[in-house]
C-alpha cells in the first residue's frame, strides 16, 4: 500500500571552504560539532561532513577545485541557520572560542532573539533562538530521554530475566555408572523458549528432557517457565508412571498458557543399571541414537505437542542402550540455522558431527558441535532460533 505523508527532513548541506583541514578544526573545536565522515577516496578525493549534536542536519565541507564555478561559492554561504534554546549562552561560549560574530544577540520583531557568525573562508550562519524553539527542543529532549530510560530499564529487565532463566537449566548433574552425558542452551535473544533438564528420579533412574516452547524471547521464555515447574513438580511419579506424569503435565500447561501455546517436548527415563530407556516423543525433533557400529536411529513422536488439548494421551517406547552408544538430542535451533547460500545446516550434518566427534567425551562433543554450527552460519548472521543440544554416551563393559 502507498504511505502517506511520508517522513522527510534535511539531510546534507553543502559548505564550501578553502582548507578542509583548517575548517574541520573550526566547526569541530569552536562549534563543537561532531565529524560525521571524514574518508579519503582513491580517486583522490575527499569527503568530510560534520553534524550539530543532535545530528539531525549535515554539513558537508567540500574544498572546489580553482577556477571551478564552485569556488567562486567559498565564503558565500549565507542561509543556513541554527537553532537554540540559550542564544546568549551559545554567543558567549563561541565567542571565547573565538567565533567572529557580526553583532551581539537582538531581540526580534517575531519574537525571537538572533545573531550571525562566520567561519573562517567568510560562509555566514544565523543562530536563532525563540520559546516556541524552546518548547520543541524541551519535548524533544524530555521524550529522548524517556526512550534511553525505558530502554535502559527494558536492557536491566532482560538481564535479570537472562539471570533468573539461567538458574532453570539444571546446576547438578546426577552421577551415573553407565551414561556420561551434558547439555547447553544458547537463547537467540537474552531469553528464549528452549528447555533442558537432568531429573533425578531415584532408584538409579535418570530423566533426560529436552523441549521448545511456541514463540520468541520474553513470551517464550514464560513458557519455558511454566513448563519447567509442571514438570519438576510432577516429577515424583514419572518413575513408576510415565504416562500419568506426562497427562499431569500437559493439564497444568494447556490450563495455564493461552490457546495458542504449545511446547515439543521429549522426555526419557535411562536405568543405570540395565542401560535401559524408556521414552516418550511429544512431537518434537527425533533424537539421534548412534550405535557403537556406526549405524543410526532416530527415536520418533509417541504423541502430539503438550498444551494445545485438555485430553491427552501418549504411548511410552523403550530401548536397550550398550557401550559405545551415543544419543543426541537436539532442537530446531541447530537444524535450520542457515549459512550466506541460504542452505540450512541440516540433520545430515548434524549426524557427519556426532560421528566425526564420537570418541569425544560429552561435554567436549557438544563444544564441537557447536563450534561446527558457528562455522557454518557466522556470527554476522543474525541467530534466530535458541540452539540446544544434549549428548549422552553410554559406557562400561
Amino acid at each position: 500500500m502507498d504511505r502517506q505523508d511520508p517522513y522527510l527532513r534535511v539531510l546534507c548541506v553543502n559548505v564550501f571552504v578553502r582548507d578542509l583541514d583548517r575548517s574541520l578544526r573550526f566547526y569541530v573545536d569552536q562549534l563543537g560539532f561532531g565529524v560525521v565522515i571524514d574518508e579519503n577516496y582513491e580517486s583522490g578525493g575527499r569527503w568530510v561532513a560534520v553534524a550539530p549534536p543532535d545530528g539531525n542536519t549535515v554539513l558537508a565541507l567540500v574544498t572546489p577545485k580553482r577556477k571551478s564555478e564552485e569556488y567562486k561559492l567559498i565564503g558565500r554561504c549565507r542561509h543556513a541557520v541554527l537553532v537554540t534554546e540559550d542564544v546568549m549562552a551559545k554567543f558567549e561560549e563561541w565567542q571565547k572560542r573565538g567565533v567572529r560574530f557580526h553583532h551581539p544577540p537582538q531581540t526580534t520583531l517575531w519574537g525571537g532573539i538572533f545573531t550571525r557568525f562566520e567561519d573562517l573562508d567568510g560562509n555566514s550562519f544565523s543562530l536563532v533562538g525563540r520559546d516556541d524553539f524552546v518548547r520543541e527542543i524541551e519535548a524533544e529532549r524530555r521524550a529522548a530521554a524517556e526512550k534511553l530510560e525505558a530502554e535502559r530499564r527494558l536492557a536491566q529487565e532482560l538481564h535479570i530475566a537472562k539471570q533468573v532463566q539461567a538458574k532453570l537449566f539444571p546446576q547438578t548433574l546426577p552421577q551415573l555408572r553407565t551414561l556420561e552425558y551434558a547439555g547447553i542452551c544458547v537463547p537467540a535473544r537474552e531469553v528464549g523458549g528452549d528447555y533442558y533438564d537432568f531429573l533425578n528420579l531415584g532408584r538409579e533412574r535418570l530423566g533426560l528432557v529436552i523441549g521448545d516452547t511456541s514463540g520468541k524471547g520474553i513470551g517464550a521464555a514464560l513458557l519455558m517457565a511454566n513448563l519447567q515447574a509442571n514438570l519438576r513438580s510432577q516429577s515424583a511419579i514419572a518413575l513408576d508412571q510415565p504416562q500419568r506424569f506426562l497427562r499431569s503435565v500437559n493439564q497444568l500447561f494447556y490450563e495455564n498458557t493461552t490457546d495458542s501455546a504449545y511446547a515439543t517436548l521429549f522426555f526419557a527415563e535411562y536405568n543405570d543399571e540395565a542401560r535401559r530407556m524408556r521414552y516418550v516423543n511429544c512431537g518434537h525433533y527425533p533424537p539421534l541414537l548412534l550405535r557403537s557400529d556406526n549405524t543410526l536411529e532416530r527415536l520418533d513422536s509417541t504423541s502430539t505437542v503438550l498444551g494445545l488439548f485438555p485430553e491427552w494421551d501418549c504411548s511410552v517406547a523403550d530401548l536397550q542402550l550398550f557401550p559405545g552408544d551415543t544419543l543426541a538430542l537436539y532442537t530446531d535451533g541447530i537444524t535450520d540455522l542457515f549459512n550466506d547460500g541460504g542452505e540450512d545446516f541440516g540433520e545430515e550434518r548434524l549426524i557427519e558431527a556426532l560421528r566425526r566427534h564420537r570418541d569425544r567425551p560429552s561435554r567436549s562433543m557438544i563444544a564441537a558441535i557447536v563450534d561446527e554450527v558457528w562455522q557454518f552460519s557466522p556470527h554476522e548472521h543474525e541467530q534466530h532460533d535458541d540452539i540446544t543440544l544434549i549428548v549422552a554416551k553410554c559406557g562400561g563393559n
